[in-house]
């Protein structure tokens, strides 16, 4: 439970200073309809293959999974609850945050200095923030793809749903591997 409760705290505490940087300009959070549902299903397949493509490059010089150490190495039934409340700040609480944060306000407030460069930026930022070496060329990837995702379809729905299914897939995965 520990992680799971320090994680909610942490991330109460990043919603509490997005709020303070957004204050009544909410728009900068692209909580919006995206132009298309379409395009960011494309996109989305689209980063996953390269997502894909990149791990099973990088996969016999690093293991991020094991790097991060979040996720159990091997199935315990008796810690089913631990495991619940950590799936749903993984898959629910995190994506919505870190979403809110770099694709909707980091986004919108690089976005005038140009939009390529507020994608490397804001992808970067979001690999960077992870605080993994190893991990560091495939989180970054998955930064940039949903910045990209972001400005093409002009809201964040689509990446919090994208970051929720990478999240949701990354457990079970790294539990059964």
């Amino acid at each position: 439970y520990g992680t799971s409760i320090a994680t909610l705290v942490q991330y109460a505490f990043v919603l509490g200073i997005l709020y303070l940087i957004v204050r009544d300009r909410y728009e900068l959070l692209a909580l919006r309809r995206p132009s298309s549902w379409g395009t960011a299903a494309k996109v989305s397949v689209a980063i996953i293959i390269v997502l894909l493509v990149l791990s099973a490059a990088l996969g016999p010089f690093v293991n991020p999974e094991e790097e991060q150490g979040l996720i159990p190495s091997r199935w315990d039934s008796g810690r089913i609850a631990q495991f619940v409340l950590f799936a749903a700040v993984v898959t629910l609480v995190a994506p919505v945050v870190e979403e809110l944060m770099f694709r909707g306000a980091g986004y919108s407030l690089l976005e005038p200095f140009g939009r390529r460069l507020a994608i490397v930026v804001v992808g970067v930022g979001f690999g960077l923030i992870h605080g993994l070496l190893e991990g560091l060329p495939v989180i970054t990837a998955f930064g940039i793809g949903l910045t990209y995702l972001r400005s093409r379809t002009g809201s964040v729905y689509p990446c919090i749903v994208l970051h929720s299914v990478f999240n949701g897939a990354a457990l079970p995965l790294g539990v059964t591997t």
